[in-house]
C-alpha cells in the first residue's frame, strides 16, 4: 500500500487557502460589507474616516456641514443620469427630501398644474373669477376690431330697423280721444303692429345668428393663435346661422312662456338657457338640455357668471333705450311727417344703436368664456380643441 493520501477533495479543516471553505488569507476582497455584529471602538488603521466629501466616485452620503452636496450617481438599478427618484429620473418625495438626500422633491408648482400653460380662452378650475375676468378682457382686446363691425352689421342694424318700424305704425302714433275711450280699430291695428314686429324680428334673427356664430368663431380662433377676419366670420356665420336661429326661436318661446306665468320663471329660463347657443355651435346637439345640465351641475358658478353678463346687457340696453326715448321725444309720435324731424329721429336711433353695440360684444365674449370654463370643469380642454369642434 502506498503512504500517499487518497485522492479526493481536500479537508476543509486543513486551513488550506485553496479550498473553497478555508479561512481567507490576506485582506478581505473589496465589495459590499459583510453582515456581522458591529464593532465598537476606534476604527482600524486604514479604514475610511468620516469627514468632508472629497473627490472620487459618486457616493450616497450626506455632505459634511458647510460643504455642497456632492454629485451623486444613480441608484443601483437605475439608468445613469437619473436623479434616483421614482420613477427613474423623478425627483422623490417629500419636497426637498428625495432619495438620495438632496436630490430634490416635487418640482416647483406651475400655474397651469396638470392643465399645462394658461389658455387664453379656457379658464381652468383653479383660476376662479379673476381668471374668468382676465380671459373676457383678453378676448375683447384681441378681437374688438373685428367683433365691433360684426356686431354693428348683425345686431345694431336689425335693432335700428325695428325701431324705425315702431315710429308711425306703433300704438303711440295713434291719438286717443279726449274722453280716454279706445278708438275704433285700435286693437286691430295693435295686433297688426305686433305681428309685423314679430315677423321682422324673426327674419332679422337669421342675421343676428350670423353675428353670434361668426363672433364665436373669431373669439375662439384668436385665442388659439389662428387667423380670423371679418369676411371669414361672416362666411362661418352664414353657414351656421339657420340652425342657431331655429334654437333661438325655441328658446325665445320658452322664455316668453316663462314670463307669461310670472317674472321669476322667465328670468330663470333666460339664465338657464344662456349657454345653449355656444353648446349648439361647439357640440352640435341637445343645446337646451346640455345648457340646463351645465347650469345645475355648477349652479353657483354659472349663475354668477351669467348674471354678470345679464347685468351688463341690461344696463347697456337700458342706456340705449333711454337715449332713444329722450332723443326722439322732441320729434313727436310720428316724426316721419316732415323731413327735418325724420332726419333727427333717424340720427338719434343710429346713435342709440351705436351705444348699445359694445353690449353685444360683452354678451358674446362673456357667454363663450363661460361655456369654455364649464368644459374645463368636465375635463382638460383648450382653445385649439374648441376651434376643431367649431368646424
Amino acid at each position: 500500500m502506498s503512504d500517499q493520501s487518497p485522492s479526493g477533495p481536500p479537508d476543509p479543516a486543513a486551513g488550506s487557502s485553496g479550498g473553497p471553505w478555508g479561512s481567507p488569507s490576506g485582506p478581505p476582497p473589496s465589495g459590499p460589507p459583510q453582515w456581522g455584529p458591529p464593532q465598537w471602538g476606534p476604527p482600524p488603521s486604514g479604514s475610511p474616516q468620516w469627514g468632508p466629501a472629497g473627490t472620487g466616485p459618486p457616493a450616497w452620503a450626506y455632505p459634511y456641514p458647510g460643504n455642497p452636496q456632492p454629485s451623486a450617481g444613480p441608484h443601483p438599478g437605475f439608468p445613469p443620469g437619473g436623479t434616483g427618484g421614482f420613477p427613474p429620473g423623478g425627483v422623490g418625495f417629500p419636497p426637498g427630501g428625495g432619495f438620495p438626500p438632496g436630490a430634490g422633491g416635487f418640482p416647483p408648482y406651475a400655474g397651469g398644474g396638470a392643465w399645462g400653460p394658461p389658455d387664453p380662452l379656457v379658464n381652468p378650475p383653479y383660476a376662479g373669477l379673476d381668471g374668468w375676468f382676465a380671459r373676457c378682457t383678453g378676448a375683447l382686446r384681441r378681437g374688438w376690431r373685428i367683433l365691433l363691425p360684426l356686431m354693428l352689421l348683425t345686431q345694431a342694424v336689425p335693432a335700428v330697423a325695428v325701431s324705425l318700424l315702431s315710429f308711425g305704425t306703433g300704438p303711440d302714433a295713434t291719438e286717443l280721444p279726449a274722453d280716454g275711450s279706445i278708438p275704433e280699430g285700435y286693437l286691430t291695428d295693435l295686433a297688426v303692429y305686433g305681428a309685423s314686429v314679430a315677423l321682422i324680428a324673426l327674419a332679422f334673427g337669421v342675421v343676428q345668428g350670423i353675428g353670434w356664430a361668426g363672433g364665436t368663431w373669431v373669439v375662439t380662433r384668436q385665442a388659439a393663435g389662428q387667423p380670423a377676419d371679418l369676411p371669414g366670420a361672416l362666411r362661418y356665420g352664414a353657414r351656421r346661422c339657420l340652425g342657431l336661429w331655429g334654437w333661438m326661436v325655441v328658446m325665445g318661446v320658452l322664455i316668453g312662456v316663462g314670463f307669461c306665468f310670472c317674472l321669476l320663471p322667465g328670468i330663470y329660463l333666460a339664465l338657464a338657457l344662456a349657454l345653449a347657443g355656444p353648446v349648439y355651435l361647439f357640440e352640435g346637439q341637445s343645446p337646451i338640455g346640455r345648457s340646463f345640465r351645465m347650469f345645475h351641475d355648477r349652479l353657483g358658478m354659472v349663475l354668477g357668471r351669467v348674471s354678470l353678463v345679464a347685468l351688463a346687457v341690461f344696463l347697456g340696453s337700458a342706456l340705449g333705450a333711454v337715449v332713444e326715448s329722450v332723443g326722439t321725444l322732441p320729434f313727436g309720435t310720428d316724426p316721419f311727417t316732415a323731413p327735418g324731424t325724420a332726419v333727427g329721429a333717424v340720427a338719434v336711433i343710429l346713435v342709440s344703436a351705436a351705444l348699445v353695440a359694445p353690449v353685444y360684444l360683452v354678451q358674446l365674449v362673456g357667454l363663450v368664456v363661460t361655456y369654455a370654463e364649464q368644459r374645463a370643469q368636465e375635463g382638460p380642454v383648450n382653445a385649439a380643441r374648441l376651434v376643431a369642434e367649431l368646424g
